[in-house]
């Protein structure tokens, strides 16, 4: 039902300056700036081995716009959104509706890239409360144009992302969503002593979706939290980061076995953001 992790956004004020800051985070440019004109809104798209990026913006009015501007008034600049991708929209959307979840019409999306004006077409399927569980979240068909590929990753660029993590007071709650209904893998739960918490660990196309259960009395609630980025030689990394000017923790053994890890403090517009070199 769900083949993948689609993509992930991120609200930005000034999506020219986000853009600048996370060529320098990757190490490579955006294959993408494009707006979306029914929805009232700019994204510069960041393209990976197993995901792409989002920076969004607000650009005029619609309902990208409102969610943009809500999020910055709120929150400020950082993620905001998960997007998970199916190969058959409709067949997902009867699944879903055949599982006694009450869902709206799958709706048409179109992007133009400012720089050749090619266009990109895809369906839309919103998702109810009970499935997003307060995170910003929807399937997506992609049915015209695809996005270009980075030709090489240097072995200091990012080129994939190793995984997202997510925030939860109600772990099984989780489960029941994104195992039982999603039908997406739960690789791993357990209970970390060193955070005194539960973890939970789904894998999906490539990458893993990290959650960390936060117990406490208030109703059912996810949010998202940060990201891990995955390069090919972490010191390589390291060093073309301090070049660029940005902030980077010293590089140490991760918790994970067999990783080198370092986290980046400057350039990411709010998000928590971790660097990986699995060894």
């Amino acid at each position: 039902m769900i083949e993948k992790l689609d993509h992930l956004i991120v609200a930005v004020s000034d999506i020219d300056e986000a853009e600048n800051n996370y060529s320098k985070v990757f190490g490579t440019g955006p294959v993408w700036r494009g707006e979306h004109a029914e929805y009232g809104t700019e994204n510069s798209l960041f393209n990976f081995n197993n995901t792409y990026f989002e920076l969004l913006a607000a650009k005029g009015d619609g309902l990208g716009a409102m969610l943009v501007n809500h999020a910055l008034q709120e929150t400020g600049e950082g993620l905001i959104g998960i997007v998970f991708g199916t190969d058959n929209l409709k067949e997902t959307h009867q699944t879903l509706s055949g599982k006694g979840f009450l869902l709206g019409d799958i709706s048409n999306g179109e992007g133009a890239n400012f720089k050749n004006n090619k266009i990109r077409k895809w369906k839309n399927l919103f998702l109810p409360p009970e499935l997003t569980r307060g995170i910003f979240s929807f399937l997506i068909e992609h049915t015209e144009g695809t996005l270009p590929i980075v030709d090489r990753f240097e072995s200091s660029m990012v080129n994939k992302l190793d995984h997202v993590v997510i925030n939860t007071n109600d772990a099984d709650g989780f489960i029941n969503v994104y195992k039982d209904v999603f039908n997406i893998r739960l690789a791993l739960d357990k209970f970390v002593d060193e955070w005194k918490s539960r973890m939970l660990f789904f894998r999906l196309n490539k990458t893993t979706i990290e959650v960390l259960e936060k117990k406490n009395d208030k109703e059912p609630k996810d949010s998202l939290w940060g990201l891990s980025w995955e390069v090919d030689n972490i010191e390589e990394a390291h060093k073309r980061l301090e070049k660029a000017g940005v902030e980077i923790t010293p590089i140490k053994k991760g918790i994970k076995e067999n990783t080198m890890v370092a986290t980046i403090k400057s350039h990411t517009h709010n998000v928590p953001t971790l660097l990986i070199q699995h060894t």
